[in-house]
């Protein structure tokens, strides 16, 4: 992915001490529940003051990354990630832009898969289920209400993982959308301002092609629905670097 823009700007240096965090944990091999150094520590090692480890732990604690004792100290979270491996919260860093268009990657794959297996699958009751998500949705566009937004959106695409009837890739489906959502936590956030109009009418698409039972159909608006929230989110990021180098 050479051609991804990297980050030249101003960053916030809570951001980059909680990238250098994790970097950390993954280069001392450690595990969930295994103690991590002290904020002191951290401080002397990333070359940075104990306020902004203080900040960057508390991004981690929010993000399920780091768990902190009062009178113990910081500990790796226990990570109930993909199949209870934790191996791939272990290796994503969601300040690195790389890894976050890996994961749109991921995504556009996982979502063309559910969307076509729905298509064949779907029981008249999971249908439902998907429009009223969808439904939700759009009711959250037309309010202007962002958290109903994302609440219709994060059901659309659970409601379709539950209708391929694979276990599998409901799991993966949930733990792509959670380790997409540590990356706006911590800063790098696309936005649905511009791309909600559209993904209100992409939702759409993708129903009617499961609804009429059309696999093909149904994959391809997955794949236009992901694609274009990438490009959202790359002129989101891209914006934001410019405007952080002037």
């Amino acid at each position: 992915m050479t051609d991804t823009p990297r980050e030249s700007g101003y960053r916030p240096g809570y951001e980059v001490a909680a990238e250098q965090v994790l970097e950390l944990i993954v280069r001392l091999g450690l595990r969930p529940g295994d103690r991590m150094p002290t904020e002191n520590e951290l401080a002397q090692q990333l070359g940075t003051s104990r306020t902004v480890v203080r900040e960057a732990v508390k991004i981690l604690s929010a993000l399920g990354r780091v768990r902190a004792q009062k009178g113990r100290g910081l500990y790796v979270a226990d990570d109930e990630g993909m199949f209870g491996t934790g191996r791939w919260g272990s290796f994503f860093l969601p300040t690195d832009l790389d890894h976050v268009y890996m994961l749109f990657e991921f995504r556009r794959a996982q979502e063309m898969e559910t969307s076509r297996l729905a298509a064949r699958r779907a029981t008249p009751a999971e249908l439902r289920a998907i429009e009223e998500a969808a439904g939700v949705c759009r009711h959250g566009f037309e309010t202007g209400r962002e958290e109903l937004f994302n609440e219709g959106d994060d059901a659309f695409h659970t409601a379709i993982a539950t209708a391929s009837h694979n276990m599998f890739l409901q799991v993966a489906v949930r733990e792509a959308r959670r380790l997409q959502a540590q990356s706006s936590l911590i800063g790098l956030r696309g936005s649905v301002g511009g791309h909600a109009a559209k993904a209100v009418e992409e939702h759409d698409a993708i129903y009617q092609a499961i609804r009429a039972g059309d696999p093909e159909a149904a994959a391809q608006s997955a794949a236009t629905h992901i694609d274009n929230t990438l490009d959202d989110y790359r002129r989101e990021i891209q914006q934001r670097l410019f405007f952080s180098s002037h």
